[in-house]
C-alpha cells in the first residue's frame, strides 16, 4: 500500500468516528431538549449527519449507488423538516 491509501483510509475512518459521534449527540440532544425547537433541529441534525455518513459509505465502498441514496435523504430530510415545522408552528401542514 502506498502512504496516500494509508492516508485515505485514516481519513476515512476519522470521518466515520466523527460522523457516528454527532450522530450519537444529536440523539442525545432529540431526548433532552427542553423545547420542541430544539428537537426538530437535533432532526435535521440527524438528518445530516446520515447523509454524511452515507456519502462516506459510497467513498469507502467505490459504488454509485450510495451517492443516488443520500440525495433522496437530503431531499426527504428537508422536507420532512419543514413539514415538522410548520405543523409546531400553524397546527396545520396544508393551508
Amino acid at each position: 500500500m502506498s502512504a496516500a491509501t494509508e492516508l485515505m483510509n485514516f481519513a476515512i475512518i476519522v470521518a466515520f468516528v466523527t460522523l457516528g459521534f454527532g450522530q450519537i449527540l444529536s440523539m442525545v440532544r432529540l431526548a433532552l431538549g427542553p423545547t420542541s425547537g430544539d428537537r426538530i433541529l437535533a432532526l435535521d441534525t440527524m438528518v445530516i449527519n446520515a447523509l454524511g455518513l452515507v456519502v462516506m459509505l459510497g467513498i469507502y465502498q467505490g459504488a454509485q449507488i450510495y451517492f443516488e441514496v443520500s440525495l433522496m435523504i437530503a431531499m426527504l430530510g428537508f422536507v420532512s423538516t419543514v413539514a415538522l415545522a410548520r405543523f409546531m408552528l400553524r397546527g396545520d401542514i396544508i393551508e
